[in-house]
């Protein structure tokens, strides 16, 4: 479904992407991991053109989408819930989610989209009218989730949806991905939380630096070789030996 190549992106004069590759079947859920710094964000950022990527591919179903507006990728059926789950605050959950559904062609549709959100989290339809900033930290996560739903996506980016939440809250939040792909959502997931992550995940890639260190399924990983490309021990033994030499 969708395929990066050699991705390369900048912040300024400050490479943040040397040339990633990856790919995301229909229907998988695609887990990304890698210490703070490795470029997780900056990756998914760069496929909404959130940050303009310098040179590379990012194609949707052979479609490129490489530098597209990032509503034309939206339009297209995929779609980032950001880091912090970036909410608009003084607007209620209901006003959030109908924000989300803008690209939907009528009322209709909308409303069967919000059905299915507050379906999905019970919590928000006796929320709807409240304050999105007063919400806990659980419910403004599934507030972000449910807003990308609203868009009908075929692919959704999540960025480190279990950050700042208590397990109990991350449980649930995983259950709902898990549930969203069942139902034929395809999700690449950036996440801190390697173990829970890697129980959710199809497919797994490891970040270390700006590029992709290591990529399997997760039983085929043992967890020396994750330790490994998380810290990009290799290339500090390759460093410490030709010191001693």
């Amino acid at each position: 479904m969708l395929s990066v190549a050699n991705l390369v992106s900048h912040y300024g004069l400050v490479q943040a992407l040397g040339g990633v590759s990856l790919d995301v079947k229909e229907g998988e859920i695609v887990t990304l991991i890698g210490a703070n710094g490795a470029g997780k964000t900056t990756l998914l950022k760069s496929i909404m053109n959130v940050v303009t990527p310098t040179t590379g591919e990012i194609r949707l179903r052979n479609e490129s989408l490489f530098r597209l507006p990032t509503e034309s990728i939206v339009k297209r059926g995929v779609v980032l819930v950001q880091e912090g789950r970036g909410i608009l605050r003084r607007m209620t959950a209901q006003e959030n989610l109908l924000m989300g559904g803008y690209v939907r062609q009528n009322s209709e549709e909308v409303d069967r989209a919000m059905e299915t959100v507050y379906t999905m989290f019970p919590v928000l339809r006796s929320r709807r009218k409240q304050m999105a900033g007063t919400l806990s930290g659980g419910e403004q996560q599934m507030l972000a989730i449910g807003r990308a739903l609203m868009s009908w996506p075929q692919l959704i980016l999540f960025d480190e949806i279990s950050l700042g939440l208590s397990p109990l809250v991350i449980k649930q939040i995983y259950q709902r991905v898990k549930q969203i792909n069942t139902e034929g959502i395809t999700a690449l997931l950036v996440e801190q939380d390697i173990q829970r992550s890697l129980k959710a995940a199809h497919n797994v890639y490891v970040m270390q630096s700006g590029r992709i260190r290591l990529e399997g399924e997760p039983k085929s990983l043992t967890q020396e070789d994750i330790r490994k490309a998380y810290f990009g021990l290799s290339d500090l033994n390759r460093k410490s030996e030709a010191e001693k030499v």
